[in-house]
């Protein structure tokens, strides 16, 4: 629902042993905390100061992601809802995720997800298969190595039929689900905004993509698309119910939300709540603006939506990180020509608000 194709202005067994691995990664990002306290020096003559525990990352402390019922869980199997940020599109804004920019992202803003949003179109993967999934793989990385989870976005907009692009995903998605097969912090969004099509051709699309993850990584959370701009229906005149009714033939799956808070009000909000009472729902991006995520921030009605997904541990990722010249980019036009990403001085107004929401 936001801006589509306008680019920037300017510029034992085979499962058990990846069980285990998964559990080692996981131990490794605890250790990191421990490492890093022990090689603190100390003054001579001074007593040493007591170790403050190390703060467990998102990832460390919540491991393996599973849905169970209607719920996102972590490996002990209690609910859990992650808040973090997307990424614009990486053949625009690549410049705007650096080690610099995910620290803060990381520690200041104390996010738990980075969405690593891959156009398919619009000079994207179809340009370059291999740079583009090099390039994705290297910002899922990035995020892995800060102890936060990674959302890896087929970002597919027009065409709106997924089935369009279906050997180019097939293609991608066996590459990142052979390469992170062993790891516990990946998440896979295979179709961003499906529109002018049926949800028969979406749920036709998802049965054949997730086998195809599943080969590699059984046990990763699949995300998967609603129609009409991942809105449930709700922005071509239907509803949850068609979801409800013929929901995809898979396991440890989820449906995605996009919502801009200042373009789409009541009925969307209510069919959130709706749909979210019957199915697993992940909102992977919306905006504090219009659908294209430009004009005023409605405030307002984006808090009804985050105290919606906060009562019902709905996870979330707000478009954008990205200095963008439009007013949901969170950081102000220029910053990522620069080194400084902490603080609210480099911020729009979208984005003091929405760090100060993921901070809480």
């Amino acid at each position: 629902m936001h801006q589509r194709t306008t680019p920037p202005t300017g510029s034992a067994s085979p499962t058990g042993r990846r069980r285990l691995a998964r559990k080692a990664l996981i131990a490794a990002a605890s250790a990191l905390g421990v490492a890093t306290a022990l090689m603190t020096p100390v003054r001579a003559g001074a007593a040493p100061a007591p170790a403050a525990p190390a703060a467990a990352t998102p990832l460390a402390a919540n491991g393996q992601l599973s849905v169970c019922g209607r719920q996102l869980c972590n490996a002990s199997g209690q609910p859990v809802a992650l808040n973090g940020m997307s990424t614009h599109g990486t053949q625009w804004y690549a410049q705007c995720v650096t080690g610099g920019s995910l620290d803060a992202l990381a520690k200041d803003w104390r996010a738990d997800v980075l969405r690593v949003s891959t156009y398919v179109q619009e000079d994207g993967y179809e340009t370059d298969p291999a740079g583009f999934t090099a390039r994705a793989q290297k910002f899922v990385d990035a995020a892995h190595a800060r102890g936060m989870y990674a959302v890896i976005d087929w970002h597919m907009l027009d065409p709106g039929d997924p089935n369009a692009n279906l050997s180019r995903a097939k293609t991608f998605f066996t590459a990142m689900a052979k390469k992170y097969k062993n790891h516990p912090g990946m998440l896979y969004e295979i179709a961003n905004e499906p529109s002018g099509v049926s949800w028969s051709a979406v749920k036709s699309y998802a049965e054949k993509i997730i086998p195809v993850i599943r080969a590699e990584d059984p046990d990763a959370v699949v995300l998967v698309g609603t129609r009409a701009w991942s809105s449930f229906g709700v922005s071509e005149g239907a509803n949850e119910s068609e979801v409800v009714n013929n929901p995809v033939r898979a396991s440890n799956i989820m449906y995605t939300f996009h919502f801009y808070a200042a373009s789409h009000r009541d009925e969307y909000l209510k069919t959130l709540d709706r749909a979210s009472d019957k199915l697993p729902v992940f909102v992977t991006e919306f905006g504090t603006q219009d659908y294209a995520g430009e004009g005023a921030n409605d405030f307002t009605m984006s808090q009804r939506y985050l105290d919606l997904m906060k009562r019902k541990k709905i996870s979330w990722t707000n478009w954008n990180y990205s200095d963008d010249h439009r007013s949901g980019a969170v950081f102000k036009t220029g910053t990522c020509d620069g080194s400084t990403w902490t603080g609210t001085g480099v911020l729009k107004e979208a984005g003091v608000w929405i760090r100060e929401r993921i901070r809480q």
